[in-house]
């Protein structure tokens, strides 16, 4: 989770090796997982590879027992399922109230736990400039309500909601159209395949979304007081929309997405002639 993060906002303390792709040509691979978590733990000890962790957990119990609550007050009906052709309006629109149901599950819950989304973000980027200026939840939720008011405990909600509304709906229809209209009833096989469409999309879909969250991510530590958030570090944007530009003019919207194999954006004229 932190090595995570601290490659979202920039943070390689590590340099890049150089190494070569399929096809044989030279690139620049910045360190992995296991190299990035030995030198956490040669800085922070072991405990610092779960700095934030209190707070994401506190999070993460919210946005489930929310879920759980709001499908209780507000239940949805069960249909039965429908993967015949013929029946492809009643199918659409089964997956179309179903998804709406579970967007407003998806809604409720991250903006009530966004707020502690919010601390464990700037617990852990404090080990870019050795702060304690978040120390603990309830200190930290005094801090913020301080300096900043309740909206600070909702900086990035906005691209937050967003990726989670474009991923359900993208990956809902993807799955169902795919389910009706690629894979045959007649095929043997054909309730497993659709078992797994929704899984797939997901993983595909995440990465087209991944943008949203990585702004979201940076607008919850941007200007926030600590130096992973200031310049030069970070300029300090004047809206997640501000953040998204940037990035695409860097050409960093996906940074961070993946921690195994990291390519350094550097010129090819960087490296050394054989």
């Amino acid at each position: 989770l932190l090595m995570s993060f601290l490659s979202q906002v920039g943070h390689e303390p590590l340099p890049p090796t150089i190494g070569r792709n399929v096809l044989g040509r030279k690139v620049l691979y910045l360190p992995g997982f296991f190299t990035y978590a030995r030198h956490i733990v040669e800085v922070d000890g072991k405990r610092g590879l779960f700095r934030g962790l209190t707070p994401r957990l506190i999070s993460s119990t919210l946005s489930t027992i929310t879920r759980g609550s709001v499908k209780k007050a507000f239940p949805l009906e069960d249909m039965e399922h429908v993967s015949n052709k013929d029946d492809v309006k009643t199918s659409l629109r089964k997956v179309v109230r179903e998804t709406s149901h579970e967007m407003m599950m998806q809604c409720v819950s991250r903006v009530v736990s966004h707020p502690l989304h919010v601390i464990s973000m700037r617990c852990m980027v404090q080990f870019v400039g050795r702060e304690v200026k978040y120390s603990g939840v309830f200190s930290a939720i005094g801090r913020i309500f301080k300096e900043e008011g309740i909206l600070g405990f909702f900086v990035g909600l906005v691209p937050h909601i967003l990726g989670d509304v474009i991923f359900l709906w993208c990956c809902n229809l993807l799955a169902h159209f795919i389910n009706t209209y690629a894979v045959d009833d007649n095929f043997s096989q054909a309730s497993v395949i659709r078992s797994y469409t929704k899984f797939v999309m997901g993983i595909a879909v995440s990465m087209l979304t991944y943008p949203f969250l990585l702004v979201g991510d940076l607008m919850a530590v941007n200007n926030c007081g600590l130096r992973a958030g200031l310049p030069p570090y970070a300029p300090v944007f004047a809206s997640w929309i501000h953040c998204w530009r940037y990035l695409s003019a860097q050409g960093q919207l996906f940074r961070g997405s993946s921690l195994l194999f990291r390519r350094a954006s550097i010129p090819a004229a960087s490296f050394p002639i054989d």
